[in-house]
């Protein structure tokens, strides 16, 4: 039997680079070789509010990019989270298992609560345990996850063996991260510092949907500094983001001129830019040409929604039943 893969995206707006090469291009990869269960994540995106307008629209727009971006609904379980009932049911029993300290240490939530100390929700608090589901619920073994969900996985592993512990079964298998590359992959924003992210705000990121001109924009305002001083100095965090970017985009013969001339202090910023901004477009075009047509067919993005749901509830609903035999939930009559 072929492996269970399990991964999802918040619907919280349009997917950017950070999503494509964190994610989607793995996910398409993986298509072909394991079980795959990709998911919109519909209910992880109401820690921050989102109103009902929004929300159904993000939803849709992660649907379409992700049929854009090459997955195919015949090979993998394209679906919504909130489609699927016993995952919240499943988050229910499983927070039963988890503990306050523990949770108040995850990096994500302390990062939550001083980037929002006005919504430290439950929902930010026991995030870990509704991803912990999402995976449970399918029996995942590999999740293809970026760097900052490390720690994520690494809970959802001890709320799996817990449970098997403390009802002495071997149910829960363990999960841990994949890729296709040799490391788990992180992209940075064009603001200087961190990842790309919508939190950071549009500035930051490069969305799959942008046009040419908008990238070219984004780019060419991005942060940098007067240029190096010295021969092979070091680059501050804004260059070297600057130059992760272009090793994902570009070939390496671009990459080793650029950093050529950096270490020479010879590099024009406007040059580089403009070639990064270029190599952006190229790498993003076959998406960003799919996006448009695919958006505009509803009855077929209704057939994959529906599609989805029913494959991953047939999963979902098998798990929830031998978990409430194992718990011992059970009709008295």
């Amino acid at each position: 039997m072929k492996e269970t893969v399990v991964s999802g995206i918040r619907s919280t707006g349009k997917l950017h680079l950070g999503n494509y090469y964190g994610a989607l291009s793995n996910f398409v990869k993986m298509q072909d070789e394991y079980n795959c269960f990709f998911f919109i994540a519909d209910l992880h995106s109401l820690t921050t509010h989102p109103t009902p307008g929004d929300l159904s629209r993000t939803v849709r727009e992660v649907v379409v990019e992700y049929l854009a971006a090459g997955i195919d609904p015949e090979k993998s379980t394209i679906y919504v989270q909130s489609d699927v009932p016993e995952v919240a049911e499943l988050y229910l029993y499983m927070n039963m298992n988890a503990y306050l300290g523990e949770l108040e240490r995850a990096t994500a939530f302390k990062d939550k609560v001083r980037a929002n100390p006005d919504n430290v929700n439950a929902g930010l608090l026991t995030y870990p345990v509704l991803m912990a589901c999402d995976i449970l619920i399918h029996h995942g073994t590999k999740v293809p996850v970026g760097k900052d969900q490390e720690q994520h996985l690494e809970m959802t592993r001890t709320f799996g063996n817990r449970f098997n512990r403390l009802y002495d079964v071997d149910y829960f298998k363990e999960a841990f991260a994949f890729s296709y590359s040799d490391k788990l992959v992180k992209i940075p924003g064009l603001d200087g510092n961190g990842k790309m992210g919508k939190s950071n705000g549009e500035a930051s990121c490069v969305y799959l949907s942008d046009s040419p001109e908008v990238i070219r924009k984004k780019v060419m305002r991005a942060v940098s500094d007067a240029g190096p001083t010295e021969m092979n100095q070091p680059k501050p965090e804004a260059i070297q983001n600057l130059f992760d970017l272009m090793k994902v985009v570009s070939s390496d013969d671009t990459l080793a001129h650029f950093d050529n001339l950096y270490n020479n202090c010879a590099i024009r910023y406007g040059d580089f830019k403009k070639q990064l901004a270029e190599d952006m477009i190229l790498a993003t075009e076959p998406v960003r040409s799919r996006i448009e047509a695919i958006s505009a067919d509803d009855a077929y993005l209704q057939k994959v929604v529906r599609l989805g749901a029913e494959k991953a509830s047939e999963s979902a609903r098998k798990t929830i039943r031998e978990v409430r035999e194992i718990i011992g939930i059970k009709k008295l009559f």
